[in-house]
């Protein structure tokens, strides 16, 4: 849950209680091609995974491999014309994305943050993964909609990362949230400073657009 506005952000730990066992065969292809898995499971039966950074084609294929290695159902947002694609538009919508029309997104904030509430309170998994940055260009900060979800359904916040340099892909963070997005971003930032997308030149400065 997300803390009082008078409060700091916090970082909590992922728990056992909520690894599903993922797939062997997709964790086998990524350690093939050279790449280190750190995941220790979600704190939370619901919550936003914040993906950084996004630079490249890749990052689709390594986020879909990386979903199915940690056994993680998290539904995403994606760009409407992706799922016109004949094939990979039902491959899509089958591994969890919802098609946005970004020229008509009104409400969709509200109605994923008030569907994460009522999963909640069934007892039933939700968590939203979102590349904030919404581009593989270079932008002036991330988009504000994956953050207020989290705000407005009071759930923690994951920061997944791909970290080229190193070859390692890490959802290790969670962040509490204290409602002060200054604050937050801040936090944010200082977890994710260490990692480097295959263009690093093309990476968001982690703070909200302007």
């Amino acid at each position: 849950m997300s803390a009082s506005p008078n409060e700091l952000p916090r970082l909590i730990p992922g728990r056992a209680e909520f690894k599903a066992p993922g797939s062997a065969l997709a964790r086998g292809v990524l350690r093939l091609a050279g790449w280190t898995l750190r995941y220790d499971g979600l704190p939370a039966g619901q919550g936003v995974i914040m993906v950084y950074p996004h630079t490249s084609n890749w990052d689709f294929v390594l986020g879909v491999l990386v979903k199915w290695s940690f056994g993680i159902q998290a539904r995403w947002w994606g760009k409407d014309s992706l799922f016109r694609i004949p094939l990979l538009g039902p491959f899509a919508r089958r591994i969890g994305g919802i098609p946005v029309d970004r020229a008509n997104a009104s409400g969709l904030v509200g109605n994923t943050a008030d569907q994460m509430k009522a999963a909640r309170a069934a007892g039933e998994l939700f968590w939203l993964a979102v590349a904030p940055e919404g581009t593989r260009s270079l932008v002036s900060g991330w988009r504000s909609g994956s953050y207020h979800v989290a705000v407005q359904a009071q759930a923690p916040v994951g920061l997944a990362y791909f970290d080229f340099a190193t070859k390692t892909v890490g959802l290790t963070d969670f962040v509490e949230l204290s409602g002060d997005a200054e604050r937050d971003f801040a936090l944010f930032a200082k977890v994710l400073a260490p990692y480097r997308g295959k263009r690093p030149e093309l990476a968001a400065p982690v703070k909200l657009r302007t």
